[in-house]
């Protein structure tokens, strides 16, 4: 096995493909982790993206407004963590966990009703997200498929340095944070925190929304039943890894599609599938490991 050969400019395209859902899901996630709401529910969100995407664009034979319908679908359904959590007060974790399990169902139970198909659904009338290629930069070795993405890919790229900059260098950031860090404090100054919580999870909603879109539209162009396949999982522990900042989400993120991608490659080698696709969730172990003896280490020396 040439372990070398693993590492060309088709891995780095393969990465590419892996990580921008993953970072779509876990920049909406971070932006509900700064106003103090953990959620978990991108799973399911990603889910409704991808099934409502494939769908829109299959009525519609337009794949802008698949990726529209599927931002607007991700908000709808992140209403229920919206309006249960910010609202009525209920706890975050169980309505995320209702959402990912009737995700599923819901989808499934669609896919039936409206395509008469189980399992996959393909067709020649489904709008795919096309490559947008940067003619010279596209042809520079290693680095070429940085610039030959999706629309939605460059989107994502974007969308950190902007984050960035909302968080950390604009008003409305500072009251984002204010929300999270001391409600209380930012209620005194004035500001609504419910208002910003459910801005947060709609725009949380929308992000994971749009990364369904590009795994269903712009990875492969077709819908699978428990298409998500847990990357809406990965997108949370990416949140905690990086603790919420936008370049850090990047990072991890980064990781997290390399692990997707080297399995990928790996099964070229003779590897079983199975050992495979269980990659990125053996690197999510070691890092939720990592991360717990990382926190004890943090309390025991905050209690000595």
């Amino acid at each position: 096995m040439n372990l070398l050969a693993l590492f060309d400019q088709d891995l780095v395209a393969s990465v590419l493909r892996s990580l921008i859902p993953i970072l779509l899901a876990a920049l909406g996630g971070m932006i509900c982790e700064r106003v103090g709401i953990f959620n978990i529910g991108l799973e399911g969100i990603l889910l409704i993206g991808t099934f409502t995407g494939v769908a829109v664009s299959y009525g519609t034979h337009s794949w802008i407004l698949g990726s529209l319908a599927a931002m607007g679908a991700g908000m709808l359904f992140s209403m229920i963590l919206g309006y249960g959590a910010v609202y009525r007060k209920g706890d975050p974790i169980v309505l995320a966990v209702a959402m990912n399990i009737l995700a599923v169902g819901m989808t499934s139970f669609l896919l039936l009703a409206i395509f008469h198909v189980q399992g996959v659904f393909k067709d020649p009338k489904i709008d795919g997200i096309p490559t947008w290629r940067i003619p010279g930069l596209a042809d520079i070795p290693g680095i070429g498929p940085l610039f030959s993405l999706t629309p939605i890919g460059y989107l994502a790229l974007l969308l950190v340095p902007v984050l960035w900059v909302v968080l950390f260098r604009t008003p409305v950031g500072l009251r984002l944070r204010g929300v999270g860090e001391r409600p209380l404090a930012a209620a005194t100054l004035g500001v609504n925190p419910q208002r910003y919580q459910l801005l947060a999870v709609l725009a949380s909603g929308a992000l994971a929304g749009l990364g369904g879109a590009q795994l269903a539209l712009g990875n492969v162009v077709q819908f699978t039943e428990n298409m998500s396949a847990g990357r809406g999982w990965i997108a949370v522990v990416v949140v905690m890894l990086a603790r919420a900042h936008p370049v850090g989400v990047l990072g991890a993120a980064l990781l997290f599609g390399f692990a997707d991608a080297i399995g990928f490659r790996l099964q070229s080698f003779g590897l079983p599938q199975q050992l495979t696709d269980a990659g990125p969730y053996i690197v999510t172990l070691i890092v939720l490991i990592l991360m717990s003896r990382r926190f004890k280490q943090t309390r025991t020396a905050q209690l000595a």
